[in-house]
């Protein structure tokens, strides 16, 4: 089960599949392979759905899968893959893929966003280049509104992608979502202090737009290629966008507070095996050839995505005609994913999506925001303690 993208995606990820399976049946003619594609919205309630009714797929894509890796509902990769394909992994994805040290989740749309900017509306600005510091952002921001400029930057924290954009700010002021024991530190003081930032430097001087933080991404990527925005965090999926209606811009890590590149963040979909139905030799044979360089590349490619194995972004990084992702390609190997499989990960995504532009509107409070956020992530965890 996997998802289909529709227009998004392009026409390049049911071609992918389909060709992939051929391939496949044709090596091992003794193993069929049935795809079953689903919209990517609907994507995890089905899958979810789906084993509650005890027919889970043998392979699945999804958001998420410590729920199903808890109820022991999940091969482990070492239980299906070739030690050199695990090998291959990026190992960043590969830990974020684990629960206990065990990796169960396998990478298969890998992304890391950049700081885009608008060169075009950076010269009438007066501005030589992307900002190195969030003092230099807010300056830049304001050299934008004055320039007229409808959105200086595109503060992406309605509801569709909240999670994304927040723990960029929160790194880039030596915070996050999870400390180094593993538990959730989503009031620490650097978090705080970081959307006191966002909300006292760029949302109360009108410098994030109309919407000022409840912009949604699709809204955000849609403004900028039309020349409405003059700098976002984005994946590199907007290139091809941005680069159909020949828009002149740049790209560049997003800055830490007091300056130089802040630690990036990575998201990404995974794959999963369920032991029911059961079918491990088969659902082996099939990730192995799935993780192949080739085809890992092929699928990168076609989703306007990244590499998840080293020798794929190797190959990519040696590939011409794909300079202008290196960039992303090299930043991947250092980012952090946002670890929201951790206990209590979708309780905590749902009150970030829906509570955090308001922490940091006129009048908001982050702090208060950020303990009630952390009292729900600490109930959650206390049911399995």
């Amino acid at each position: 089960m996997v998802a289909d993208y529709g227009a998004d995606g392009g026409p390049g990820t049911a071609t992918y599949w389909k060709d992939l399976a051929a391939a496949f049946e044709k090596r091992h003619p003794d193993i069929a392979v049935d795809l079953d594609p689903v919209p990517r919205a609907r994507l995890d309630r089905t899958v979810a759905a789906r084993v509650r009714a005890g027919e889970a797929p043998d392979i699945a894509q999804t958001g998420a899968f410590s729920s199903y890796a808890r109820a022991d509902r999940l091969y482990s990769a070492d239980h299906l893959l070739s030690i050199g394909t695990q090998a291959d992994f990026v190992p960043g994805l590969a830990r974020a893929g684990e629960i206990s040290h065990v990796q169960y989740g396998l990478p298969l749309r890998a992304s890391t966003p950049r700081l885009f900017y608008n060169k075009k509306l950076f010269e009438r600005a007066g501005l030589d280049g992307p900002p190195t510091s969030w003092a230099g952002l807010a300056d830049a921001a304001a050299a934008l509104r004055e320039a007229g400029v409808k959105t200086p930057y595109a503060l992406q924290l309605g509801p569709e992608a909240a999670e994304d954009e927040t723990l960029s700010w929160l790194l880039g002021n030596g915070g996050g979502y999870v400390g180094l024991g593993g538990s959730w530190t989503l009031d620490a003081p650097q978090n705080v202090a970081a959307l006191r930032s966002v909300r006292d430097r760029l949302v109360v001087p009108g410098l994030t737009g109309p919407e000022g933080p409840r912009l949604n991404r699709t809204a955000a990527y849609r403004d900028f290629v039309t020349g409405k925005v003059g700098m976002l965090l984005a994946h590199p999926s907007l290139m091809a966008r941005a680069d159909r209606v020949h828009l002149a811009y740049g790209t560049a890590a997003f800055p830490r507070r007091q300056g130089g590149a802040a630690t990036p963040t990575g998201s990404t979909d995974w794959l999963v095996a369920f032991r029911r139905p059961g079918h491990p030799r088969e659902t082996g044979a099939f990730l192995d050839f799935l993780y192949g360089t080739a085809n890992v590349t092929r699928y990168a490619e076609a989703q306007g995505t990244l590499p998840v194995t080293v020798p794929a972004a190797e190959a990519m990084r040696a590939d011409g005609h794909h300079r202008a992702l290196w960039p992303f390609v090299d930043q991947l190997r250092d980012a952090q994913f946002p670890q929201l499989d951790t206990v209590g990960g979708p309780q905590v995504t749902a009150a970030l999506q829906e509570r955090i532009a308001g922490a940091v509107s006129k009048g908001g409070d982050p702090k208060e925001v950020l303990s009630a956020i952390q009292h729900t992530a600490d109930s959650e965890m206390s049911q399995v303690s």
